[in-house]
């Protein structure tokens, strides 16, 4: 690996630091993001259970907000719970928007590797160009020169993608996989809403 890398010349450092960053990403969005840590399956009706027992109070309401994302939405409802349904409705949307930001934080990073990867690459490739054709003389090519300059050129093409391409399957993953959890999260807010306000009618 260590001869790949020396015959790959100096670009291919950039690339490995960016595949260094984009793994350490991938790995800590693929913990972050578990549905059951974002959304735990009985949150809800456990919540729905405790304002119909009337237990709300603000050490029950903190400890909500702490237990998960979507318990920092319930929580927002619940600070509003006497409110109007309009008013907590707000309210729920303005901590999930929150929570979303949240959700998203660093696939831009992801989807920035998965988009530059290819071109840090082709950088690599014009400096193996520029090598095979500063190897050129009166006498002729010089073969080792001419090697090496092939090696950082077609290492770094092969490089750029390699990492190009999980970075860009694991980044459209986290997207999609993001989206679903927002709506599935509006879903189950909405569902505690109309709990809500249809007890009070």
């Amino acid at each position: 690996m260590f001869a790949i890398i020396q015959a790959a010349g100096w670009p291919i450092y950039f690339l490995l630091i960016a595949s260094v960053i984009a793994l350490t990403l991938i790995i800590e969005r693929s913990l972050s993001l578990r549905r059951s840590r974002i959304l735990p399956p009985t949150l809800v009706d456990e919540v729905i259970r405790v304002y119909q027992a009337g237990k709300v109070k603000p050490e029950v309401i903190e400890q909500l907000a702490g237990n998960s994302p979507l318990g920092k939405v319930l929580a927002a409802g619940l600070r509003n719970v006497n409110a109007p349904r309009e008013v907590m409705k707000e309210s729920i949307e303005e901590a999930g928007s929150a929570v979303a930001h949240d959700l998203e934080r660093f696939l831009t990073t992801l989807g920035t590797i998965a988009s530059l990867a290819p071109l840090m690459g082709l950088f690599g490739t014009v400096v193996g160009m520029i090598e095979i054709f500063g190897s050129q003389n009166a006498t002729g090519a010089n073969p080792a020169q001419l090697a090496h300059g092939i090696s950082v050129a077609l290492y770094n093409t092969g490089f750029g993608l390699m990492i190009a391409m999980p970075a860009m399957v694991f980044w459209r993953h986290f997207r999609a996989l993001v989206d679903s959890i927002v709506v599935d999260m509006e879903q189950q807010a909405i569902k505690f809403v109309d709990v809500v306000h249809s007890a009070r009618k």
